[in-house]
């Protein structure tokens, strides 16, 4: 299905900023702009749980508890996110394995309230014990939301409720809207991912500030 004259620029500007983000996460290599290609080395378990100051969110085994500052930790299976509500101000520096499943969720989340079940709860989506896995978790994300793109014609992209995701405001505003913000929450949080790994690199990889290193 040939995507609607207003959804082509998005849908483009999310090709190029998830498979961005994908290459920054998996190599073997990635354009920094300048048409240069640049080595780059798989994310690691290690990498994943990094907290780049004292106190950072993080991805943690339930039977932990929650890290610093969280009253819950969201997601199914052994590990869970640091969350609950209402977040803390201000708000907290999150590791990489954190941003990944956040985007994850939301990308998941938001293609099964589009054009799925409209059913899935964060409390469902599992959160993966390795880098690789969560990596793969978002590439399916990424794929996930994009069938939701193209499966929708002209009209839907003004049809306010389209997108019933539940945690946040798209039940309130026309479809159009969702597509841009998910964009920008891929663009800023991919940003951020980038920029940990490129921390992480100078630091030599150094080592963990709190206690969940991989095991």
């Amino acid at each position: 299905m040939t995507p609607p004259p207003r959804l082509a620029p998005l849908l483009a500007q999310y090709d190029d900023a998830t498979g961005r983000l994908l290459t920054r996460l998996r190599g073997p290599e990635h354009d920094s702009g300048d048409g240069v290609p640049v080595p780059v080395e798989p994310l690691t378990d290690h990498e994943r749980l990094w907290e780049p100051v004292p106190g950072a969110w993080s991805v943690r085994r339930h039977a932990d508890g929650p890290g610093p500052g969280a009253t819950a930790l969201v997601g199914a299976g052994e590990w869970g996110r640091d969350g609950g509500r209402p977040h803390p101000y201000p708000p907290p520096v999150t590791t990489i394995g954190w941003r990944l499943h956040h985007v994850t969720e939301l990308l998941l989340g938001r293609a099964d309230w589009t054009a799925g079940a409209r059913r899935l709860t964060e409390e469902e989506i599992v959160v993966p014990t390795d880098a690789a896995t969560a990596v793969a978790d978002l590439a399916g994300g990424v794929d996930a939301w994009r069938e939701a793109l193209t499966s929708v014609d002209d009209a839907a992209l003004d049809e306010v409720g389209r997108s019933a995701y539940p945690y946040g405001n798209d039940p309130e505003v026309p479809f159009l809207d969702v597509v841009w913000r998910v964009n920008q929450e891929v663009v800023h949080h991919g940003a951020e991912i980038a920029l940990l790994r490129d921390l992480y690199g100078a630091t030599g990889g150094g080592t963990l500030v709190g206690t969940y290193g991989a095991s």
